[in-house]
């Protein structure tokens, strides 16, 4: 007599995710959250990835203490508040960043355990599909499974083929975050926003820092009004720039870097300092998670895995998101798309603007954009209107000191819909949230004329430059 019953290999988790960096951890915990029994693997010892560990949080830490100290030397006389012996403590303020990350880090075990999400300490690669090999840090190894994966195993620093890294003076974004000392010289290789938030924060300490960018503008992804305004502004707090200058090479001696590089023209240079920063981008970390095993390849340039619009792989029920796939590298677009799979993967149905996604510079000024750019915009032969309003026109800059910048609005011609926001002033990061917001529920520049902005407020910019791409409407200038 033939048996034909079927035995059915019982999964230990509806969802098992690779990494716990913004979107990692957020994937996880909205898996949780929507009644899936969920796991999280990392590698490192601690949760938060790169953004919380080596990135996002130690440098925004470290730039908000040089700020103070920028202040205290530079604007407080003017306040009326007088100091003597200003000093710069350093070893405190990576102390301080250390705390801020170890209390961040601590928060998302915390919500894990909140959440009853099972974590697991290794590198996490695949059996097969539903198959997950955990190896510990001792060698050990444990096998889990379950009914889907989500790969969100972020990025690493981008080096450049012909310059070796040494770790001690030719550095990334993760040794500049911890250097025994503030620079004396600081050579930025690359304009971007990595280099320049970091190079921000020595400059402003005391050191001589100077930015060596192969485009011709720093922030080159952004609109190009931002870069010239934030190049203007950044040398007035004394970084040099070296636009459109090809990096060749980089030495040290133990001491001093040398670093050597061509001019447009094609003149031979060189820099030489004690400290050199390779900030030229990022590129996706999948090594080591066996995605040969299930068939996945990844792009030859980048190392990024391919998706479709649902942010599944070519292997049903496997995803991922973040930096390991298209798209801005940034921790809140890792976060959009971590709840966005969840919530597929429950049966839902949401949805990602990525047109929506703002981006930041956390310079001081800041620097924020949401939308199409004026460049993209004349590209795709978009009629437009713009309206602009400087922060020197402001009251409240004006209250606090902040007078540089300014906000731009691009909006359709035809229908006023904003396209666009583009702005570099005090508060930028958070108030480009507005703009998203305004974008999101395709408001037109003349909706947000209606609305009351409170007086007086950095925001009331963004009012006012709408006004100015309302039929030049701009009450303060």
């Amino acid at each position: 007599m033939t048996n034909n019953k079927k035995f059915y290999t019982v999964m230990q988790y509806d969802v098992i995710v690779i990494g716990s960096g913004p979107g990692g951890y957020v994937a996880a915990i909205r898996c949780a959250q929507l009644g899936l029994k969920t796991a999280c693997i990392e590698k490192y010892s601690t949760f938060g990835g790169t953004c919380l560990n080596v990135g996002c949080i130690p440098s925004k830490a470290l730039l908000d203490s040089s700020e103070h100290y920028h202040n205290a030397a530079h604007t407080f006389k003017t306040h009326g508040i007088n100091l003597e012996n200003l000093q710069v403590d350093f070893g405190q303020m990576v102390k301080r960043k250390d705390e801020v990350v170890a209390q961040t880090t601590g928060g998302i075990t915390f919500l894990f355990k909140k959440n009853k999400i099972t974590s697991y300490q290794g590198v996490g690669s695949f059996v097969d599909k539903n198959t997950i090999k955990v190896t510990k840090a001792d060698g050990s190894e444990e096998t889990i499974t379950t009914k889907n994966v989500i790969i969100a195993t972020g990025s690493k620093p981008s080096s450049l083929p012909f310059l070796k890294v040494d770790k001690q003076r030719i550095i990334t974004s993760t040794e500049a975050l911890n250097l025994p000392e503030v620079p004396k010289h600081l050579v930025l290789i690359g304009g971007g926003v990595i280099g320049l938030e970091l190079g921000s924060v020595y400059a402003r300490l005391g050191a001589k820092v100077s930015v060596v960018e192969f485009m011709d503008a720093i922030i080159p992804t952004m609109d190009r009004s931002l870069s010239k305004e934030l190049q203007k502004v950044l040398q007035k707090q004394g970084i040099e720039f070296y636009l459109g200058h090809k990096v060749t090479g980089a030495t040290s001696d133990g001491n001093e870097v040398t670093v050597t590089f061509d001019s447009p023209k094609g003149d031979k240079m060189e820099l030489k300092a004690d400290y050199c920063m390779v900030a030229v981008g990022r590129v996706a970390y999948t090594d080591g998670l066996g995605l040969e095993n299930i068939g996945i390849t990844v792009e030859e340039r980048g190392k990024k895995i391919t998706v479709d619009e649902h942010l599944e792989t070519s292997v049903k029920g496997v995803y991922a998101i973040g930096d390991v796939v298209r798209g801005a590298m940034l921790a809140h677009k890792a976060e959009d798309e971590g709840t966005f799979v969840a919530e597929l993967i429950a049966g839902q149905k949401p949805h990602i603007n990525y047109n929506l996604i703002p981006g930041v510079v956390y310079t001081w000024p800041e620097v924020a954009s949401v939308g199409y750019t004026e460049e993209q915009l004349k590209e795709k032969g978009v009629k437009y209107k713009t309206g602009s309003f400087p922060f020197k026109a402001s009251g409240r800059a004006r209250a606090s000191m902040d007078i540089d910048g300014f906000v731009k609005v691009l909006a359709d011609q035809a229908t006023d819909e904003i396209l666009g926001v583009h702005m570099i002033g005090p508060r930028a990061a958070d108030m480009i949230a507005e703009a998203v917001v305004a974008m999101e529920f395709r408001a037109s520049a003349e909706d947000v004329t209606r609305m009351s902005h409170a007086h007086p407020t950095f925001t009331e910019a963004i009012r006012e430059a709408c006004l100015a791409a309302t039929e030049n409407r701009a009450i303060h200038i």
